[in-house]
């Protein structure tokens, strides 16, 4: 029986290898991604000859190459081209095999500002739902890839106040609306009122995000949890998110052994982008950083950016200033947006009211464009007409 077995197996690696290598063909296995964004990689399997020069063609240019196995195995890791669609094949000892069409554009990553539970959200999503805030921008956020904002306030209703002017807290219900109507992924949590209600505060609010879906930065039960990363995956493209907050009332920065947010440390920033950045192909860092009504950067804040930029940062956030800030390019394929202003927040008819969202285009290089679509802040955000 062993014998049969063998030569059985023996005849079938013979067909496999005349079939391919003889010229009869190559057979592809894998399917191609939906998508990918540009220099995300793409993997193509399947079997040609044995010991056979294997190319992997995107609009009949090689992209990828690599010798077939002894019984003709291949495995070819390509890099996705510029945007467009892409018909893929493989060529292999002179016979050529279609694979199918590769869709590429850029992740598109939308930021907005600061979304308060506090004040006059939080009663309005009492009366009428999670969804209400988002009833006019939640199309716009769910047509990226990707959606970010700033949590201002803390989501329970339990906690002691802060001894301090402003304290803003509301119910879950604005976390799972800003999932199920903006598609908010990513929410950072490093600023000056995440602890309005103390520690017990903060965990009811990270036990909330989570529980709607969300993704949170810049806020833990200690220091290493509050400096520790976020990921989130499109179009092949791993991107990392962190959240560092340079406002911190007393008692709110986190500490070895006590919650809060993550320090707006230069050091620890460059380490942590770093870090990140080896199990990740882009990083984006959120600042709770700058002064109040100033929309230009200070040298403070550019001291941070300039960190977070040097340890290999592609997107830099910033949010505090409750005005809409200007957004550079400081370096090729990096982008800088220095204030966001408000967003979900109640606002005044004057600067504070104008916002904008922020539409950046990812590709594995970094920021290969953005936009910025102007908007009115306040319970109910709209696009500016």
């Amino acid at each position: 029986m062993r014998a049969a077995f063998f030569a059985g197996f023996a005849a079938l690696l013979v067909a496999a290898t005349t079939s391919a290598g003889l010229g009869q063909g190559i057979e592809v296995r894998s399917t191609l991604p939906a998508w990918l964004a540009p220099g995300a990689s793409f993997t193509v399997t399947g079997f040609a000859g044995s010991r056979v020069t294997v190319e992997v063609l995107a609009d009949g240019r090689p992209v990828a190459m690599a010798r077939s196995g002894r019984f003709g195995r291949f495995a070819l890791h390509a890099a996705a081209p510029g945007s467009g669609r892409h018909q893929i094949s493989v060529r292999a000892g002179g016979e050529r095999q279609g694979v199918g069409t590769l869709v590429v554009r850029p992740v598109t990553l939308a930021a907005v500002g600061d979304v308060t539970p506090g004040e006059q959200v939080g009663l309005a999503v009492a009366a009428h739902g999670g969804a209400y805030p988002w009833a006019f921008v939640g199309a716009t956020l769910r047509s990226a890839d990707i959606t970010t904002a700033n949590l201002e306030g803390a989501v329970t209703s339990r906690g002691v106040a802060a001894v301090k002017q402003y304290r803003f807290r509301g119910p879950a219900a604005l976390l799972t609306g800003a999932r199920a109507a903006a598609g908010v992924d990513v929410l950072t949590l490093a600023n000056n009122h995440s602890l309005d209600f103390g520690s017990v505060g903060l965990a009811d609010t990270l036990a909330a995000a989570h529980a709607a879906g969300i993704a949170t930065v810049g806020a833990g039960a200690d220091e290493a949890a509050a400096r520790r990363p976020a990921f989130v995956e499109a179009g092949g493209l791993r991107i990392a998110f962190l959240g560092y907050s340079d406002v911190n009332p007393p008692g709110f920065a986190a500490g070895p052994a006590s919650a809060g947010t993550a320090r707006a440390d230069v050091a620890a920033i460059a380490a942590d982008v770093r870090a990140a950045h080896r199990q990740a192909d882009l990083v984006v860092v959120w600042f709770h950083w700058g002064v109040e009504l100033h929309a230009s950067p200070d040298a403070r804040q550019a001291s941070l950016a300039t960190s977070a930029l040097d340890a290999g940062a592609s997107v830099v956030l910033g949010a505090h200033p409750h005005v809409l800030g200007p957004v550079e390019r400081p370096r090729l394929h990096t982008l800088v947006a220095w204030t966001l202003g408000n967003f979900v927040f109640p606002s005044g008819p004057g600067a504070t009211g104008r916002t904008a969202i922020l539409d950046v285009r990812l590709t594995k290089q970094g920021v290969a464009g953005y936009d910025l679509v102007p908007a009115r802040s306040g319970v109910q955000p709209a696009l500016a007409p």
